[in-house]
């Protein structure tokens, strides 16, 4: 990875914060594509970034350049906690971890949802007041205070099933320094008329904490869902610890500490979901999700993903005459996107068509270790000549020279490169996640009607993505029909201007709204970043 490069970009207030976890502008993907399709579809609005990465070493050079409307950028990262200060013993204040602990409590019991029911938000505002510098729960506190300590030693006690401490206090106190990193940005953000969260997380949980602070809206906007995405990475993962002996393990059981992973982050959530204003989703099946895990169904709503139609359009003029016998995945090169089940596929591809080829389009800097791995399938299946790995490429570029967009993920949301594929005139082969059946096949009768625009297997099986994709290629009248039902699809249900009407209404409604609440605090003396139930905290009062 290139040394960090943070964009220069400065104001004193913006309309729109938006809050970005690991995207925009320094990872390419699908959602940094559609940040970048909202701040260039909304010129007139003044955009703010606020950045949230895990460690700086981690990014490069910005992937996207700014549009002038981004008139502010700021990068802020979890993982990285140099306070500056030498540690010193403390007592620590056991009312205040008290509060502390009832928040956590709230957090453990099952929620039930229902509009107007808020506990979460309700207990992060007793707390928030009382992390700030010098207060009974400030960073200092959490980590050097013999209150603290209690209370991890209590809470080990009570419910930790893994037998190391050691690893129950280090994975508590990674899991929580992030918090007070967020609470100081919260605390220094400059002004916005209202916040957007593009994830729950701690993107989402920064989002709250402004929505205590400032009383300014909150919209969230999902394309996957973030807990299910954690919950994924986290069974892959191999970096937390099992310490429970041979005879103490449950195959059918999560290790105590990856359980807690995924708790935490449902935590945070619940808590995002709550704060919320209005919460968007890509499709109803993850709106339907979002509403299972604790949004109220009154703010939920599904704004497809929606590509530039004009732009899009003209490379079908430039394909050649016959499809050409080119398989290609565009995206990163993660575990997430199954690449390797692409690559396996491969291996019954060209037995059965030799002349085809596989195309991997896409940065492999994000998970180097499994791009090596890729690459390793690739030689020893013999597949050298026929796989190759193209780096990130220009969409337009690259359309016009493949004949089918595949897509193996074992989880997607409304993946943009199959609407841009049929925009371009590609049929697609993709698993059956996310929205990926109803992009290919239609979402109800009249859509249906259209037909299909190409084929859905099923995750993980290498076999029947290689029979799906050669019966494509090698059926000129299936491949042209397929090319036509996603042309007419996308053309009718997915263009940027159905998607930026939708975004114009919450926008122009949040910002409405941010007016008349500071027009209805304009005599308290609470100013436009002060929300009057943070005047005065409940410790100081």
């Amino acid at each position: 990875m290139s040394g960090f490069e943070m964009p220069v970009r400065s104001a004193p207030e913006c309309d729109v914060m938006l809050l970005l976890e690991g995207t925009y502008p320094f990872v390419r993907g699908g959602v940094s594509s559609w940040v970048d399709q909202i701040v260039r579809g909304f010129p007139d609005i003044r955009f703010g970034i606020c950045f949230i990465g895990s460690r700086r070493a981690d990014y490069g050079k910005p992937r996207y350049s700014l549009p002038d409307n981004v008139v502010h950028i700021e990068a802020h990262f979890v993982h990285e906690h140099d306070t500056g200060e030498a540690p010193r013993a403390r007592r620590g204040n056991d009312r205040a971890f008290a509060i502390s602990h009832k928040m956590h409590e709230r957090f453990r019991s099952p929620h039930h949802g229902g509009e107007g029911d808020a506990p979460l938000t309700a207990a992060l505002n007793e707390v928030l007041p009382l992390m700030d510098h010098g207060q009974p729960l400030d960073e200092a506190a959490f980590r050097h205070s013999q209150a603290a300590w209690k209370i991890i030693t209590e809470q080990y006690r009570t419910f930790c099933t893994d037998p190391s401490f050691i690893d129950y206090f280090w994975t508590v106190r990674i899991m929580h320094m992030p918090v007070w990193t967020l609470h100081g940005i919260a605390r220094k953000l400059i002004p916005a008329r209202c916040y957007h969260a593009v994830s729950t997380g701690y993107a989402g949980l920064l989002g709250a904490m402004l929505k205590q602070f400032t009383c300014r809206p909150l919209l969230l906007s999902e394309h996957g869902i973030y807990t299910k995405e954690r919950k994924i990475d986290l069974f892959q993962s191999q970096w937390i610890r099992d310490n429970r002996g041979v005879f103490e393990k449950d195959a059918s059981q999560l290790s105590y500490f990856k359980d807690l992973w995924i708790r935490f982050f449902e935590a945070l959530g619940r808590l995002c979901y709550e704060s919320s204003d209005r919460i968007v989703a890509l499709y109803e099946v993850n709106r339907l999700r979002q509403i299972a895990d604790g949004a109220a169904a009154s703010r939920t709503r599904n704004i497809p993903n929606g590509i530039d139609l004009p732009r899009l359009a003209p490379l079908r003029a430039a394909r050649p005459a016959a499809p050409p016998p080119v398989l290609c995945l565009i995206g990163r090169v993660v575990s997430i996107k199954d690449v390797k089940t692409f690559i396996r596929a491969m291996r019954t591809v060209v037995s059965l068509m030799p002349e085809a080829e596989a195309w991997i389009a896409g940065p492999e800097d994000e998970d180097p270790e499994y791009a090596l791995e890729c690459r390793a399938i690739v030689q020893g299946m013999g597949l050298g000549d026929k796989v190759r790995f193209l780096g990130f490429q220009k969409i337009d570029e690259l359309m016009p020279k493949i004949g089918l967009v595949v897509l193996s993920s074992i989880s997607e949301a409304l993946p943009l490169v199959l609407l841009e594929g049929f925009a371009a005139g590609v049929p697609a082969v993709a698993t059956d996640v996310g929205s990926c059946r109803q992009l290919v096949y239609g979402l109800d009768e009249e859509d249906r009607a259209l037909g299909a625009a190409g084929a859905v297997v099923n995750i993980a099986e290498p076999e029947a993505l290689a029979l799906a994709a050669v019966g494509l290629l090698s059926d000129d009248t299936r491949w042209r029909r397929a090319q036509a039902a996603g042309i007419a699809r996308v053309e009718r249900y997915y263009t940027q201007e159905r998607m930026f009407a939708q975004y114009r209404e919450l926008y122009d409604g949040a910002l409405r709204k941010s007016g008349a609440d500071a027009g209805a605090n304009a005599g308290t003396g609470t100013g436009a970043m002060t929300c009057p139930r943070h005047r005065q905290s409940a410790w100081q009062a």
